[in-house]
């Protein structure tokens, strides 16, 4: 990794079925074969504090929570993440994987919430300590075949379908503006068939920032 300044952050991002988390399992276990130096994480989660923090979020005994404490639990979680795992990791010059990251907050809380866009970019800056996706798969469905896939259980997956709507529109109205870190995703398409699309973009940005494949 001569010539590598500093490792790669490619995040997943999607509605809830949309496989997103399949490609990006997929993506770890290429990098694996490949042998180059990678983690996979969740946003939130995977750290002993982010973990416990999901476990609020997704309890659906928690229906009562307000949009504003929603919003900064994912943020301490995501700033736990930060600072324990990525940074260090990037340091490394490894490869970051991870299922989720600032856009779900945007789409979720912003967008599908009604948070105010501009005040949750300045605190998950913040707490994110300015971090930002390199390279940005957004993996797309329709509502009807997102319900066709598993059962959905935690408070997150189980708000109205409305909502999901407005977070998908969300995801679409950021990709339109960060059109060069996105690479939007068939999801309807074979699993193998995204994964084949998912590693062609991932060996271009290899390339350019220095790693050898």
């Amino acid at each position: 990794m001569h010539g590598v300044k500093r490792g790669i952050l490619i995040s997943f991002e999607g509605v809830e079925g949309s496989g997103k988390t399949t490609q990006a399992k997929a993506l770890a276990e290429w990098l694996s074969a490949s042998k180059i130096p990678h983690i996979f994480v969740r946003d939130p989660g995977s750290t002993e504090i982010g973990e416990k923090i999901r476990g609020i979020l997704l309890d659906r005994k928690n229906r009562g929570m307000h949009a504003k404490c929603e919003v900064l639990l994912f943020l301490a979680a995501r700033s736990q993440l930060t600072y324990e795992v990525l940074l260090p990791a990037l340091k490394e010059k490894k490869i970051v994987i991870t299922d989720r990251f600032s856009d779900s907050t945007f789409a979720y809380q912003c967008y599908a919430r009604g948070l105010p866009l501009r005040l949750v970019t300045v605190f998950n800056r913040f707490a994110a300590a300015g971090l930002k996706p390199d390279l940005t798969f957004l993996v797309e469905i329709e509502a009807a075949k997102r319900r066709e896939r598993g059962k959905y259980v935690d408070r997150m997956e189980t708000e109205a379908e409305g909502y999901h709507q407005k977070v998908q529109r969300g995801f679409e109205l950021m990709a339109m503006r960060a059109r060069k870190r996105y690479r939007i995703l068939d999801g309807e398409r074979s699993v193998d068939a995204l994964h084949q699309e998912v590693v062609h973009h991932v060996k271009e940005i290899l390339l350019r920032k220095g790693y050898k494949i």
